[in-house]
């Protein structure tokens, strides 16, 4: 193990900001392939537009699939940023400060990609936003606010909003460091933003506040968000999602591979920028601690979503979980989202060693997201293909085209272009929190073996 050792506040600037104030040519290679991706979900979603939804696998029954498993993937990934970022703030887990800003811009980003996909999946996005935010106040057209496909929009928003809000604040005492290190544009445009930020008591007193409030504001909205996801299928009469359980199970699967894809994402980012002084095998120990926790709580839920389709005896919601269980390719899939989502990646997680592996802890937080994306689909899709709820269709299995599963490359290449674009900007380690840490710090001997203990005042 890495022992860990104090380091200057030059030191700290000096890494943090290298990449932000130089750019390698790796960045343009990078930026361009990630381009091409992008560009190509926006060529297939302009052959939408001018074709319409027949290049998806829709039919008569499935009209929700792969786009909208999409969208509940990516705003499960954005409750990464208040999980690991607002409630570990509240309790002060001191281990968190090198991972916040990448979970926080990990959610901003999920988010913006998530709102996509319904505006995508209704083929003629000028309608969809008429009918969510409608403008002809003088017909007298207004939303029919008892739909839930209302409330999302409202949630995600504010959502959205206060995620932006909480990065800008953690972000301002960073901005005044870059700010004086430039020169040129760069160092302009990190004075707009610093907004005279001089490092002042006040000015400090006020930082930390507004991060405290922030935190604690943002929880119910954190909650609230996937909840009214979850209502998109539960306040429906469709058999196998008519469920009061949808709640609680969406949002802990939220929190699952939320933090799985910030183990991922921290991995990657010490790889690139070499960042292992900061982020240390103690940081993924305790991801993978938090993980055990987390997934062992959605797999809890999981079997009460199971145990309650099976526990009325209704005929319509055995013939889902037969769908699921026993009907290609469902049958297949069914044993690949457990596997990879709980049953592999949770018992290597209870071996210390693994999770003090940085390569171990990056395959098994990404296989989990794997299985969580195909939970997702597993949950939208066989119900709508149930042949005894929708009797009178002759297509009873759904078939991804192409095109879907271009649009699902075209989230990851949004959600890592603009990942990448923010720490080619500002530093995607707050510089101001890793020193802080330093200074709460001191070394205390534990048995045979040195550590940092933190100070309590």
């Amino acid at each position: 193990m890495k022992e860990w050792r104090e380091l200057s506040s030059s030191k700290i600037n000096d890494d943090l900001l290298k990449f932000p104030l130089h750019t390698p040519m790796w960045f343009w290679y990078a930026l361009a392939g990630l381009g091409l991706v992008v560009g190509a979900g926006f060529l297939a979603f302009a052959i939408m537009i001018g074709g319409g939804l027949q290049f998806l696998g829709y039919n008569n029954q499935t009209m929700w699939a792969v786009l909208i498993t999409n969208f509940v993937f990516w705003i499960g990934i954005s409750h990464a940023g208040v999980m690991i970022s607002a409630i570990l703030r509240l309790t002060q887990a001191e281990w968190r400060r090198p991972v916040t800003r990448a979970s926080e811009i990990l959610t901003v980003f999920s988010l913006a990609t998530a709102m996509l996909m319904p505006i995508i999946h209704s083929g003629r996005p000028w309608r969809t936003l008429y009918w969510e935010f409608p403008f002809d106040f003088s017909r007298g057209i207004f939303m029919d606010i008892r739909s839930a496909l209302v409330w999302d929009p409202s949630a995600i928003f504010t959502y959205l909003l206060s995620s932006v809000m909480f990065v800008y604040v953690a972000l301002v005492p960073d901005l005044a460091v870059a700010r004086d290190r430039s020169s040129g544009i760069a160092r302009y445009l990190y004075a707009i933003l610093a907004m005279g930020f001089q490092g002042t008591k006040r000015q400090w007193r006020l930082q930390a506040i507004a991060g405290i409030l922030l935190s604690a504001l943002i929880l119910p909205v954190f909650v609230s968000v996937h909840s009214i996801v979850s209502w998109d299928f539960a306040m429906a009469l469709v058999p196998g999602w008519h469920s009061t359980v949808f709640p609680p199970y969406f949002v802990i699967g939220a929190v699952h591979s939320g933090v799985s894809a910030v183990a991922t994402l921290m991995a990657i980012l010490r790889w690139i920028f070499h960042l292992d002084d900061y982020l240390t095998d103690d940081h993924f120990d305790a991801l993978g601690r938090l993980l055990v926790v987390v997934s062992t709580t959605w797999l809890y839920f999981f079997g009460m979503d199971f145990y309650y389709g099976l526990f009325a005896r209704d005929e319509m919601e055995l013939g889902i979980w037969s769908l699921r269980l026993f009907t290609p390719p469902y049958n297949t899939l069914f044993p690949i989202f457990l596997l990879a989502g709980y049953l592999i990646p949770v018992p290597l997680w209870l071996i210390r060693g693994v999770r003090r592996n940085v390569k171990a802890m990056f395959f098994t937080s990404l296989l989990v997201n794997v299985g969580m994306w195909i939970e997702r689909y597993m949950l939208i899709v066989p119900p709508l293909s149930n042949k005894q709820a929708f009797p009178f269709d002759w297509v009873t299995v759904y078939q991804p085209q192409p095109i879907e599963w271009v649009l699902v490359v075209f989230t990851f290449g949004v959600v890592s272009t603009g990942i990448l674009v923010f720490a080619k900007l500002f530093p995607i380690i707050p510089l101001f929190d890793i020193k802080e840490g330093q200074n709460l710090r001191r070394v205390i001997q534990v048995g045979r073996r040195t550590v940092p203990g933190v100070v309590r005042e």
